[in-house]
């Protein structure tokens, strides 16, 4: 009866465990480039932000949303310092 038992738990436990599609991870660059699909994915990642928020496709979305706002003002395009000599 156990023999009977334990194959029947582990396949009813197992049926229960779909992993589900995973999509496509875009870059910033990508969503620079295809801005309804940027403005599709911000639209989604907000009116669920409970779980999508942390995916990785609405990181990038956010980022370059953030980047076409800072061009869209003039934003500072402030270059790193190099040959910096201290003291001398």
């Amino acid at each position: 009866m156990k023999r009977i038992i334990l194959p029947l738990v582990i396949a009813s436990a197992l049926a229960g465990c779909k992993q589900e599609q995973a999509e496509a991870i875009q870059s910033v660059d990508w969503y620079k480039e295809n801005t309804n699909e940027r403005i599709e994915r911000l639209a989604k990642c907000r009116a669920n932000p409970g779980e999508l928020a942390d995916t990785p496709n609405c990181i990038n979305a956010e980022q370059e949303e953030s980047l076409a706002d800072t061009s869209k003002r003039g934003g500072l395009d402030v270059q790193p310092m190099t040959d910096i000599k201290l003291g001398r």
